[in-house]
């Protein structure tokens, strides 16, 4: 029998679109797109569904991003199919949460929608963010170390990519830095923050206050935390774990290896895209790697029911 995880993808995977067929073809789905409009005072569906100038805005994206994973989830749940371990890229930990129980969707939608607004206000302008492609992680560890002003690893995506963030001029002089000791490619990102670095204490602060308020459950399928690559055991280090989470570095490489370790033999990735089958796979290859973003993809859970 395959032990699954399921994984949730993080901000810049959303496309205008995303969750309309799981809206028009789920009862379950629907709920969901429901209950967020009301809470969030927004006409969900066009947000997700129709061309606009809000959905990559921080602040509706995340929240967005959220409701259709969700949606998505609740259809996969209703065929009783159920996760070994669970866990998600950045924002994508939220959905990871609600599948592990800990948070029911309506609390998650709350804190999420609150994290969206810190994350935007706490630096509106002079932040970066560059994809590294094709290099030693620990070159670049130190090339960042050695930057003048505040950049850091971001992301440890998958082996050859890694994601710097921090202040502007200090991302343009690690990014020469890199490309001059041979790094294949250094990328700017089209990001409207820095995000998961030093430059988002202040939002991380914030968002303690919301979290001190929510109520999280037992812990019904464990989880892996983007902050220490490792089971969360104890929700009682569920609040410090996402404060920090805002401006620590996501060790998605350290957590899927973490799941590998443990047995799992099957993702199945929940929500917009492809990004981390593609990071998975490159992880390793040998792995089932199952992307459920299209109502028809669910025909793929056959393979594992």
């Amino acid at each position: 029998m395959s032990k699954i995880a399921f994984v949730f993808p993080g901000q810049g995977t959303q496309y205008f679109g995303m969750g309309k067929d799981f809206y028009d073809n789920s009862s379950e789905a629907r709920k969901i797109f429901d209950i967020a409009s009301k809470l969030g005072n927004i006409d969900m569906e066009q947000l997700c569904f129709e061309e606009n100038d809000k959905l990559n805005i921080t602040k509706y994206t995340q929240i967005a991003m959220l409701t259709v994973c969700c949606a998505i989830l609740k259809e996969i749940e209703s065929l009783s199919i159920k996760p070994l371990v669970c866990a998600g890229l950045s924002l994508g930990e939220y959905s990871a949460l609600v599948c592990a129980g800990i948070l029911n969707f309506e609390d998650a939608f709350k804190i999420v929608q609150k994290r969206g607004i810190f994350m935007q206000e706490a630096v509106p302008t002079g932040g970066a963010m560059a994809a590294i492609i094709g290099f030693d992680t620990q070159q670049i560890e130190n090339i960042c170390e050695e930057a003048k002003g505040i950049v850091q690893i971001a992301n440890y995506n998958c082996p050859g990519q890694i994601v710097i963030s921090g202040e502007e001029e200090a991302i343009e002089e690690a990014s020469h830095a890199l490309t001059a000791a041979g790094a294949k490619r250094v990328i700017k990102l089209n990001v409207s923050g820095p995000f998961h670095s030093k430059l988002l204490c202040q939002a991380g602060k914030k968002l303690r206050e919301v979290l001190v308020k929510a109520e999280f459950n037992d812990i019904t399928i464990p989880y892996v935390s983007n902050v220490t690559a490792d089971y969360v055991t104890d929700k009682k280090c569920i609040v410090d774990l996402l404060e920090k989470q805002v401006f620590s570095s996501v060790k998605w490489q350290q957590s899927i290896e973490k799941m590998l370790e443990s047995g799992v033999d099957t993702f199945v990735e929940i929500g917009p895209g492809k990004t981390l089958s593609g990071f998975i796979k490159k992880i390793d290859k040998s792995v089932k790697v199952i992307n459920i973003d299209k109502y028809d993809d669910l025909g793929k859970l056959d393979q594992i029911k």
